[in-house]
């Protein structure tokens, strides 16, 4: 039976994320890449406030959708080499 998306499930992403973005840390060589880290993480908080707002608004597959679309722009810069996951498989999809 496929799950539901709640407010709870959605909340728990909302955790992931969060820790994902704090603990990632840049790791850019030149201002090219900095520039372009800059970018994926407004993208990253960008995804994440529309997704609370879709949250509060009861749209609840658009939140879900729209935060871990954000979580993916902060893999993606981890799986790039523009930020450090230190390690962490479980919030990262590693080099």
């Amino acid at each position: 039976m496929p799950e539901t998306v709640t407010i709870e499930r959605i909340e728990k992403y909302f955790g992931i994320t969060e820790r994902a973005r704090a603990k990632a840390t840049p790791c850019t060589e030149n201002e090219l890449d900095a520039a372009r880290l800059d970018t994926m993480l407004k993208m990253c908080d960008d995804y994440t406030a529309d997704a609370r707002h879709f949250a509060n608004e009861g749209n609840l597959v658009s939140a879900f959708g729209a935060i871990n679309y954000a979580h993916a722009w902060l893999d993606a810069a981890v799986k790039i080499g523009l930020m450090d996951g230190h390690g962490d498989d479980s919030l990262f999809t590693l080099p």
